[in-house]
């Protein structure tokens, strides 16, 4: 077969592509014409509207097991919590939010800034998280009057559909347009690539792949970085407290959570206490010889095995042929150092957690590092303690954009209701992660600003150069 008999079902693959996503964008483009000078109330009113098509009892219940049946991914108990809970906290973070005209006024500066919509958001949505992700997102992009277009995981692609069609249904009762919020259609890479290409703006939630995607699309993207959060428990700790957080935690939707506990590091003095804590929890220390075998199972070419992460324990260890006690609820791995050459330092989509000792928080804080800038830099980290100067330490040394302290991290670093964090699945991760912006991703981040500058009543006078420069006049001579 000739190189351009070869080449022509690509082409017309993405033909095809590329004009099934215009479709959808003109369509979106014009939903978004409808809500562009919509008021406050009429905007609240919307996104109030999709929530509740998704959240209402009976319904929550049933995407949740959708969602689970489908992806094979998770726990039902983890997904009806994001259905019930998460997403109607979402909504609240943002209903009372001023969105629509003007937003801020800074009397001082003479700055009056006004909320402008982009136009049409492109999401990427994973299979870890497919039941309140298009959510979230969807409701974030209404609020700032966009319309958005998700394109879902392929595990995830009949509960994306179920849930998007549950809220266009809701928006088209409070006579708004279907379209503000569409899904791609039968998934294809060709389709979720011009996707990409042809909005105004990138979400992007998921693999590294598909956010590098996003990032060298030619389209402004907001992504997230590789998650790996790692936990510090120090000699002040409630260690009864911190053992159940971090079960809670590392439990959590069998943790499909990039945010689940990943490694935990114990200072010295409390480490044989924090062991007993966790066992009482439903730990289990791995002996020596399941390190190899667990993770043969769970790595594969120096990447996680689909088929092995978000499972439970038990599952995982039959499939790498441990035996591990029918109660047990998640592995304490113990490790001692970091890189390729110890798997379990990076993160693992899995019910284990790497267990390391140390002798003070300076070495808690030069592991965080080395843990982190190995995987997961940027995203995450959590510290169980009393003392302030700890609490700080960790915060100063450390290149993260979150920390929390004595709280279950992956329900936490999202936003929570025992916390000020705002309500996202979308994590900004810094430089540090190859990202934008450090944020919990929400609709602040999803419109256009415009700055209107009056003079100042009084203008603005330099001060003398002494005042200026002061002592560095001096030193200069």
């Amino acid at each position: 077969m000739s190189a351009q008999t070869q080449s022509q079902p690509l082409q017309s693959a993405e033909g095809n592509a590329a004009a099934e996503i215009a479709e959808i964008i003109a369509r979106a483009r014009k939903a978004q014409e409808q809500i562009a000078d919509a008021t406050q109330e009429r905007v609240n009113e919307l996104i109030r509207a999709m929530v509740w098509s998704c959240a209402q009892p009976g319904v929550a219940e049933k995407l949740a097991q959708h969602a689970l049946d489908e992806t094979r991914l998770g726990d039902y108990n983890g997904k009806f919590l994001k259905m019930s809970v998460k997403i109607r906290a979402a909504l609240m973070d943002i209903l009372n939010d001023k969105s629509v005209g003007v937003i801020e006024e800074d009397a001082e500066r003479q700055i009056v800034k006004i909320a402008k919509p982009v136009g049409v958001i492109g999401a990427l949505a994973p299979s870890t998280n497919p039941e309140a992700t298009p959510i979230i997102k969807g409701i974030n992009a209404v609020k700032g009057r966009n319309a958005i277009v998700v394109a879902p995981h392929p595990r995830a692609y009949k509960t994306n559909k179920m849930i998007i069609e549950r809220m266009q249904d809701a928006l088209e009762k409070m006579g708004a347009p279907r379209d503000l919020i569409q899904d791609v259609g039968p998934v294809s890479i060709e389709k979720t690539n011009e996707l990409l290409k042809q909005c105004d703006l990138i979400l992007a939630t998921g693999g590294a792949g598909m956010v590098g995607a996003a990032y060298s699309s030619g389209t402004p993207a907001l992504g997230v970085g590789v998650g790996n959060a790692v936990i510090t428990v120090d000699e002040s700790a409630n260690l009864k407290e911190a053992a159940e957080k971090i079960r809670i935690s590392k439990i959590l939707d069998l943790a499909a959570s990039c945010s689940s506990d990943n490694s935990v590091i114990a200072l010295e003095a409390i480490h044989d206490d924090l062991i007993k804590a966790l066992e009482a929890e439903g730990g289990w220390v791995a002996p020596k010889d399941a390190y190899g075998k667990i993770a043969a199972v769970l790595w594969k070419d120096g990447h996680l095995n689909p088929d092995a992460v978000v499972k439970k324990p038990q599952e995982l260890c039959a499939m790498a042929g441990v035996d591990i006690p029918e109660d047990r609820l998640f592995i304490i791995m113990p490790e001692t150092g970091t890189g390729p050459d110890h798997p379990y330092s990076g993160e693992k989509l899995s019910a284990i957690m790497a267990f390391y000792k140390v002798k003070d928080m300076d070495e808690a804080v030069a592991l965080t590092n080395r843990i982190q800038e190995y995987q997961g830099m940027g995203h995450s980290c959590g510290i169980y303690s009393y003392n302030d100067d700890n609490i700080m330490k960790l915060a100063n040394g450390t290149k993260t954009a979150r920390v929390m302290v004595n709280q279950p991290q992956a329900a936490s670093n999202s936003g929570n209701l025992w916390n000020g964090m705002r309500q996202t699945f979308s994590l900004g991760c810094g430089t540090w992660g190859g990202n934008s912006t450090c944020e919990n991703i929400n609709w602040r981040h999803l419109i256009n600003v415009t700055w209107v500058s009056k003079p100042l009543p009084v203008p603005k006078a330099l001060p003398t150069d002494q005042q200026l420069f002061g002592a560095v006049i001096d030193r200069l001579k």
